[in-house]
């Protein structure tokens, strides 16, 4: 070890260079520490703001005119086994998943004939759906929007897992189902990965809205 250190007393250019590798390492291990708390915080005053709009007569009106624009309210999403009770948000987007969950453009609106689809964040951004590989056939969904509400019941898929797992460029999975009324819930797989997609899918229970 005294070897060592009489080295780099020796040689004051690889001192230097021990010094900025030990501070890089440092500071990658702050900012991967530090990076959720981040985005958790960030998602609590988000869904600050997304839980007064979606209780707003104006958000209402845009509801019912089918007016949502990406990043607005839609609809609130609780899943009593979780403990999930969060706002989720019209889009996809990175910008709109910052709320920690968000709804498919495209797919049918909440409670609605067809297939419902939400995204969610698993390890950052509140994480609402870290937990979806705990549900099992039987559990409740509830979708509360400004125009009603509505329970979904996590399907048995006649002895095929659920959740189950696909691929990411799975598109199949959010398309619609016409005369059928579903939710499909999606998140990363595994944990802090983007490898695969894990997937929920319920079936409307109580509270049908619209067609």
């Amino acid at each position: 070890m005294e070897a060592v250190f009489q080295f780099f007393r020796r040689n004051r250019l690889a001192y230097q260079g021990l010094s900025v590798l030990l501070l890089v390492l440092v500071v990658s291990a702050i900012g991967l520490l530090g990076y959720p708390v981040y985005t958790n915080f960030e998602q609590g005053r988000i869904q600050d703001r997304k839980t007064n709009q979606l209780a707003s007569p104006e958000l209402k009106a845009k509801y019912e005119n089918r007016q949502l624009r990406v990043g607005d309210a839609l609809t609130r999403i609780k899943i009593p086994k979780l403990g999930v009770d969060v706002v989720v948000v019209e889009g996809t987007t990175p910008a709109a998943l910052k709320a920690g969950a968000g709804h498919y453009r495209g797919t049918p609106l909440p409670c609605e004939t067809g297939n419902v689809a939400i995204a969610g964040h698993r390890t950052t951004y509140g994480k609402p759906f870290a937990q979806m590989d705990r549900l099992a056939p039987g559990d409740q969904i509830i979708l509360q929007t400004p125009v009603g509400s509505c329970t979904y019941e996590v399907s048995d898929r006649g002895g095929s897992p659920n959740p189950f797992v696909v691929s990411p460029d799975n598109i199949g999975i959010v398309a619609n189902t016409p005369g059928e009324r579903n939710l499909t819930l999606t998140t990363c797989h595994p944990k802090g990965s983007a490898k695969q997609r894990l997937i929920i899918r319920a079936a409307l229970v109580k509270g049908a809205i619209g067609a």
